[in-house]
């Protein structure tokens, strides 16, 4: 799957040309504008993507967390039912 945002140089110098530019400083323009855009821009799609792989990520962490939380209230909840026990026996 590509994640580019494609960029038609040829029809930027074009258009930079028409209005006066010259054609070397057109084409340097042109070629920094890609460069950014290749290094800096991002699709939606891949960003769609990015976004279910988190989405999945924070779920799988959730699960995770509720099960340690779970484990923990049994263990809290087992020692207060030992210190009663234990209270009712000393009485």
């Amino acid at each position: 799957m590509e994640h580019t945002i494609a960029f038609d140089t040829y029809a930027y110098v074009k258009k930079l040309k028409a209005v006066g530019v010259s054609e070397e400083q057109a084409e340097v323009q042109a070629q920094a504008i890609a460069e950014l855009v290749d290094e800096r821009l991002v699709t939606r799609g891949y960003l769609d993507v990015r976004l279910k792989e988190l989405e999945t990520s924070l779920k799988h962490d959730i699960k995770e967390m509720e099960l340690r939380m779970t484990i923990k209230l049994g263990a809290i909840m087992t020692t207060g039912v030992a210190i009663v026990a234990v209270l009712v026996k000393l009485r």
